[in-house]
This record gives structure tokens, C-alpha cells and sequence, in this order.
């Protein structure tokens, strides 16, 4: 009997202090919106982590980043990659970044905006980046995933292919791969396919 009694003092005491904790978080958001202050949304794990990694952004000169939706939209951002060597010199490639509200523990979604002559990438803009996949973890971060995307231009792989067709030619004709790539950032036709101007 003794203990039931504790039991409910200590249940309507803690329905007394949640209720008391939820005045005083009203009255704190009725004070910020009676002095012209916009009600402050509480950021996520990943907003907050995303805004560590922007900050500690380590890019090459070759590579920019753009938020087309603003600051107050930093989940959605855009990357730029001109490499400065290799089959892809001189071209500019796009790149979206999509990132989740739980992230590092979710791997960014990435998308190539370029349509590109490219045996990792395919013709939709999906990447094929082993850290976009299996390989990712929470302590890999944004710097990390330009890195390898800037890598994929300067090395491109064709033993993990998204473009079969280009693999191949990289693969058993290098120089008729560079001339396809030339002739692709030029803007032009790679056997059936069209691909605008990215030079």
C-alpha cells in the first residue's frame, strides 16, 4: 500500500514538471514572436553535422559548392567539379546532393546534373562511387564524397561500370574513349546518344 502511494505521488509528479517544461517552451516561443523574432526550428542531427562539414570544407581549386534554395535550405545543395587533368579536362559537371535528416548515419543521395560520356556514371546522372554505397560510413563526410567524385574524372574506373559501353571502349581503345569524351563535352553524338556542350 506504502509503495502504491509513492508510485502515484511520483507519476503526478512527473505529469506536473512534463506540463511545466511545455508552459515555459510555450512562453519562450510566444516571447522570440513577440519581438519580431521567427520561431526557431530545431535543427536535426544531420543539419547539425552537415553545417560541421561545410564548415571544414577542404575543396580543391578545381571544385565549388552552391546552395540554389538559399541558406535556409543547406540539405540540398549543388557541386561543381572542372578537373584540371585527365580525359575530362576542361569540362564542368554538376552535381546534386541531397542530404537526409539523419545523416552521416545515411549516405548522401547524389546525382550527376551533366549528362556525360562517363563508364561510372550512366546517362540518368546516377554515380557509381563505392562510398555511396557498401564502403559508406558515418565518419566519411562531404569533403570526403567531392574527393571521390573529383577522383572519378581524373581516373575513371572501368572495372565498376554504370555505362557498360563506355567501360569497354576505356577498357580495349583508350584513345578512341578520349576522342568519345571530346566529342561528347563538345556537344555531340556518341553513337546514338547526344550530349550537350559542357566546356
Amino acid at each position: 500500500m506504502e509503495m502504491n502511494r509513492f508510485t502515484l505521488n511520483f507519476n503526478i509528479y512527473v505529469g506536473v514538471m512534463i506540463r511545466l517544461f511545455k508552459v515555459k517552451e510555450k512562453q519562450r516561443e510566444l516571447a522570440e514572436n513577440a519581438n519580431g523574432g521567427a520561431p526557431t526550428k530545431k535543427q536535426s542531427p544531420g543539419e547539425l553535422r552537415l553545417h560541421k562539414d561545410i564548415s571544414e570544407l577542404n575543396l580543391p581549386k578545381s571544385c565549388a559548392i552552391t546552395f540554389p534554395n538559399g541558406k535556409d535550405n543547406l540539405m540540398n545543395f549543388e557541386v561543381s567539379i572542372r578537373p584540371d587533368e585527365g580525359y575530362y579536362f576542361g569540362g564542368t559537371f554538376l552535381f546534386s546532393f541531397q542530404v537526409s535528416p539523419v545523416y552521416p548515419h545515411e549516405v548522401p543521395k547524389v546525382k550527376c546534373k551533366t549528362k556525360v560520356y562517363h563508364p561510372n556514371i550512366d546517362l540518368e546522372g546516377n554515380v557509381c562511387l563505392n562510398i555511396l554505397r557498401e564502403d559508406w560510413k558515418p565518419v566519411l563526410n562531404i569533403n570526403t564524397i567531392i574527393y571521390g567524385l573529383y577522383h572519378l574524372f581524373t581516373e575513371p574506373n572501368y572495372e565498376d561500370p554504370l555505362n557498360h559501353e563506355a567501360a569497354a571502349v576505356l577498357r580495349d581503345n583508350p584513345k578512341m574513349f578520349e576522342s568519345n569524351v571530346r566529342r561528347a563535352m563538345s556537344g555531340g553524338y556518341v553513337g546514338q546518344t547526344f550530349f550537350p556542350r559542357c566546356v
